[in-house]
């Protein structure tokens, strides 16, 4: 994989992952993505030889940006309705339009914007399924994600301590450790 319309193409071959985005296409808000490690995870897993089919997803981050109904409750209605279509999958949906409030940050104006608000560049991705194919959307591209580059976005290199506290929670180095730690000081 070298680019963004690799890592679509891989996503449209993974049948789990297309499953997700075609119950996501079918009984999500308009105009939702599925983001984090839905994307970033199985990227991590394909460069290091493991199987992208073996671990389901602990979560599935279902982001849209609907400005007009910004309520907890309107997400709850979306992940009822996915979690009724597919029951056996973990969904976890969040209006951006909202999110900018929990983490203190001026309000976002889509969801790129709110991707570009995530702690770590390979996580700011996602993916959905577009007029013709998967459509992927990484407001800081995807050499990160490709290049196994964990790093912290603009908006948390002053907060290093909350991406180191999101490696070692996550455990992200057992899982993938040929991971290239960048931008969070000499203690990682």
């Amino acid at each position: 994989m070298c680019g963004a319309a690799d890592i679509a193409d891989f996503i449209a071959h993974n049948p789990r992952m297309t499953r997700c985005l075609a119950v996501l296409a079918t009984h999500g808000p308009a105009g939702a993505w599925i983001g984090a490690g839905f994307v970033r995870n199985a990227v991590w897993d394909h460069l290091s030889g493991q199987d992208t089919e073996a671990l389901p997803p602990a979560d599935l981050d279902v982001v849209f940006h609907d400005p007009v109904n910004v309520t907890a409750e309107q997400d709850a209605a979306f992940e009822g309705a996915l979690r009724t279509a597919a029951p056996d999958l973990p969904w976890s949906v969040r209006n951006q339009a909202r999110m900018h409030e929990r983490n203190d940050h001026r309000p976002y104006r889509d969801v790129a914007d709110a991707l570009a608000h995530w702690p770590e560049t390979a996580t700011a991705i996602a993916a959905r399924l577009g007029p013709k194919d998967v459509e992927i959307l990484a407001p800081f591209g995807v050499a990160d994600v490709l290049g196994m580059i964990l790093r912290p976005t603009p908006a948390f290199r002053t907060k290093p301590e909350v991406v180191r506290a999101r490696l070692e929670a996550k455990g992200w180095r057992a899982s993938w450790p040929k991971l290239h730690v960048i931008g969070l000081g000499d203690s990682v």
